[in-house]
């Protein structure tokens, strides 16, 4: 009504001319303010990012507020619980929930975000039971089912409470809004205020004295977690507008939420495993393809942005794709070098460039030529540093020539030494240093028959519920070896501490006595390992522990688990063509394992054991690859 300081105090705002008070809420709206919440969601910005890229991959032109809130792909999305990476959605309890409810209409998922909080998450399998029919839907009061009908005889929100205290009780809407607001700040002395006008109201109107204490008492518990649905409303459609994005355009998508969590080595990393899992290739690097941050190229695929590489820097980025765009797509790395602006793009640039794969394109040269030569001499940027130097005089040199033209002397392109290129793992362990992940693949990608069958538990499972774990019993875990730590305690016994990794996460291990002193020749980074633990009581406490029971070299598990294999085949594949490539893959991946055949006749229901006593087998990697992708066989290890 007048100036603001003379109803509250305010100051000016450290990083803004915005005036600030340190009045609290409620001490603000007391004082004759309006309060308003204003939420920056950075969701809205990976809607935004999502759209531009279907726009410019499909042409296809999308409006949020015009996605349609019955679509049948997207319920299914939330009806399987793939909601990594979408908003509101996507922890692995609610993921839970959502497979057991399988939410097939928009008040689902509004239900679902309100209570999936402390307090009414107690409500959920009731919630799920009512919803699939196997619980009955009660109402305490006539009357209630007009209000409850949608969340199955569940008070959910403040809503309902201010309509069905209007109904029953005949508050006018300003009582049933001092009823919300007290639910919701849990201001009991205004609670107690309105409960005996809402008991003589609702006795008025001829409900039920006892039903309507019970009921009144409901909501008093309902009180500590009273949430409103417009809330809950707004977050489900920013929520929904997500999914629908992911299970249309998941590439897309994808591409978005990486972009926006570029800065967070974590998320990628998990948003990437997410990408795996869904089988949405991401590739690494490429100066002829990727942007600044991450996009979907033309066949479908997440291509890493430049941006992202350490030592390159978003400038740098920016100054490639402008070359790129306006004369087209580089012909090859003498091409790249003379072409770009070698004071944007310098020499630390291009070796990280390198060491990430953005010059795997140019097929000429592998990595390690670019950054190493065996012969004393300089490297391959060096030399095209000085190749792009020298081309640059050139052209000037002819620009000032009193005739103009050519000069006549053309600059020959460098020779580049021939050096052994970089094993997979020092390739991999470069690409973690520059760009903080694995691109191109990961260190126990070498080992994923071993991790599948040998292994029960993922290295994300061990960060969880440990009473969860126990249930497993012997816990078997396999990782590379990610830290290693040799301490010494306060009283001077000597423990250590090993951190594994795999696919989903990082785990530290503290070893102690007799333990630390069994282990610690295991403790060394970059090895591959396989553990069997098991979820045990502390000693002289009930508080619970993992204990390491055995470590193993990953690299020898296959051969002291491994017995052999065994292939399982229907009756009506078998035929020359498939007996021929059997035989042919025996005699490549001859070893010393048993193979067994079982052949299948499922009309008939039987069944023939064959056992090969004279062809022995080696379950090698490219063995278990290329049975992998033949239809007619399945397989599985006699251990």
């Amino acid at each position: 009504p007048s100036d603001i300081t003379m109803h509250v105090p305010v100051g000016v705002a450290k990083d803004s001319d915005l005036l600030v008070t340190q009045f609290d809420n409620s001490v603000v709206e007391s004082a004759g303010m309006l309060k308003m919440d204003f939420l920056g969601l950075k969701t809205l910005s990976i809607i935004k990012t999502a759209c531009a890229n279907v726009k410019k991959r499909h042409g296809v032109e999308i409006i949020p507020d015009d996605i349609p809130l019955d679509d049948k792909k997207t319920y299914e999305l939330y009806q399987r619980g793939e909601t990594n990476g979408t908003f509101q959605f996507e922890s692995p309890g609610m993921q839970k929930h959502l497979r057991s409810l399988k939410p097939d209409r928009f008040e689902d998922l509004i239900a679902m975000n309100a209570l999936y909080r402390p307090g009414p998450m107690e409500y959920i399998p009731n919630f799920i039971a009512r919803k699939m029919g196997t619980e009955e839907i009660e109402y305490d009061l006539e009357g209630m089912e007009e209000y409850l009908a949608e969340t199955y005889g569940i008070t959910v929100y403040q809503e309902q409470v201010m309509r069905l205290s209007q109904k029953l009780a005949g508050f006018t809407k300003g009582e049933a809004d001092m009823l919300r607001k007290a639910m919701g700040k849990k201001i009991q002395a205004i609670l107690d205020q309105l409960k005996p006008k809402f008991v003589a109201g609702c006795l008025e109107r001829g409900h039920d004295e006892a039903k309507v204490q019970k009921v009144w008492k409901d909501w008093e518990a309902f009180a500590a977690y009273a949430f409103n649905k417009s809330h809950s409303t707004c977050y489900s459609v920013v929520a929904y507008h997500t999914a629908y994005l992911k299970a249309h355009y998941p590439a897309e998508y994808m591409a978005a939420v990486l972009t926006h969590n570029q800065n967070n080595i974590e998320k990628v990393s998990f948003f990437m495993e997410e990408c795996r899992v869904r089988k949405i290739p991401v590739l690494g690097p490429d100066v002829n393809e990727s942007g600044v941050f991450f996009q979907v190229n033309e066949e479908g695929k997440i291509r890493f942005g430049m941006g992202a590489i350490k030592g390159a820097g978003e400038a740098a980025a920016i100054s490639i794709i402008e070359e790129r765009e306006e004369n087209g797509k580089f012909e090859d790395f003498f091409d790249f070098v003379t072409r770009i602006n070698l004071r944007s793009v310098n020499k630390k640039t291009l070796e990280a460039l390198a060491q990430s794969g953005g010059f795997d394109c140019f097929e000429v040269y592998h990595r390690r030529q670019y950054l190493i030569t065996d012969d004393g001499e300089p490297s391959l940027i060096e030399k095209a540093i000085k190749y792009a130097n020298k081309m640059e005089q050139e052209e000037a040199s002819a620009q000032a020539s009193l005739f103009g033209g050519e000069s006549g002397v053309s600059v020959p392109t460098p020779t580049v030494s021939d050096v052994e290129p970089f094993s997979e793992l020092e390739k991999l362990r470069i690409e973690k240093e520059v760009v903080g992940l694995y691109i191109s693949g990961h260190p126990l990608d070498q080992f994923k028959f071993e991790i599948d069958q040998f292994t029960n538990t993922s290295i994300k499972e061990l960060n969880g519920d440990l009473s969860e774990l126990q249930k497993k019993g012997s816990i078997k875990i396999a990782g590379q070896v990610a830290a290693v730590g040799h301490r010494v305690t306060k009283t001077g016994k000597p423990f250590g501490t090993i951190t594994l990794e795999d696919f989903t996460d990082s785990f530290t291990f503290f070893l102690f006595s007799d333990d630390y002193v069994k282990f610690k020749e295991y403790f060394e980074t970059g090895w591959f390992l396989y553990f069997q633990c098991a979820v045990q009581n502390r000693w002289k406490g009930e508080e619970l522990e993992l204990k390491v029971k055995s470590m193993d070299l990953l690299t020898e598990i296959r051969g002291e688990k491994t017995k052999g294999l065994n292939l399982r085949i229907k009756l009506q594949d078998v035929n020359d063509g498939l007996i021929h490539e059997i035989k042919k893959l025996t005699t490549e991946y001859a070893g010393s394992s048993l193979l067994k055949l079982d052949i299948v006749d499922e009309e008939e229901n039987m069944q023939v054991n064959l056992l090969s006593r004279k062809v022995k087998i080696e379950p090698d990697n490219g063995l278990l690859d290329k049975l992998e992708a033949m239809d007619e066989i399945q397989y599985k290890v006699i251990a």
